[in-house]
């Protein structure tokens, strides 16, 4: 029996940091939110999108393959935990495999999206996320990550993953037990560009330099 996967954007209108930032128009006149939806809508490995908003004026941005669900209103508080946003759309949505993605993260690539998920539906993970690789001179608890009396090349430090938080694969039991990530999961990843996350003003502005510099002249020169 072929396991079902839903994918989902979590999403409220109602942003502190960045108001108005889900809905918010590049200079191209697109607004954030569509590029995520258009990510997914492109993928082969997701059976339905949903979009889960409190507010449905969500629903005149919706690509004619993404799904409206509305959400409480509860959940759009300041104070409102991710995992308790997940467990409600699972509650909401029954698959055996759930994508979660954001607007936020608007340079997702379809094929990331679909690797992911074959990842954990097909190959035995019980999760994946995405991260970049960091190797950087760090510092925990007042001690670095090198011997400061041989400085290494920084392309000889332990490579470190950080999550991006743009993209997380986990299955029904795990999200069930109230987690995103398991203890076998897939780490996928991915460049700068994919990585690229808006929560403050000067994000955005850095995602118009990527969209100007790295993806509109990457589509002119296809």
């Amino acid at each position: 029996m072929s396991k079902k996967t839903v994918a989902f954007v979590p999403m409220k209108l109602n942003n502190q940091r960045l108001p108005g930032k889900n809905t918010k128009a590049f200079k191209n006149g697109k607004p954030l939110l569509t590029y995520i939806l258009s990510a997914l809508s492109k993928c082969t490995e997701a059976d339905e999108i949903y979009v889960y908003c409190s507010n449905e004026d969500v629903k005149e941005y919706l690509p004619a393959n993404v799904k409206y669900l509305k959400r409480s209103e509860e959940l759009d508080k300041n104070s409102t935990l991710i995992l308790e946003v997940l467990k409600a759309f699972a509650a909401d949505v029954d698959a055996d495999v759930y994508t979660l993605a954001h607007a936020t993260a608007p340079f997702i690539r379809p094929q990331t999206i679909d690797t992911a998920i074959r990842k954990v539906r097909d190959e035995g993970y019980d999760s994946a996320f995405t991260a970049k690789k960091v190797q950087e001179f760090l510092w925990t608890d007042g001690k670095p990550n090198y011997d400061t009396k041989k400085i290494p090349r920084t392309q000889d430090l332990t490579s470190t993953y950080a999550e991006t938080t743009g993209l997380y694969v986990y299955t029904k039991d795990l999200i069930n037990n109230g987690r995103r990530i398991g203890d076998n999961p897939y780490i996928l990843e991915v460049d700068f560009i994919e990585a690229t996350d808006i929560n403050e003003p000067i994000d955005f502005d850095i995602a118009q330099v990527v969209l100007d510099k790295y993806i509109n002249s990457a589509d002119e020169n296809e």
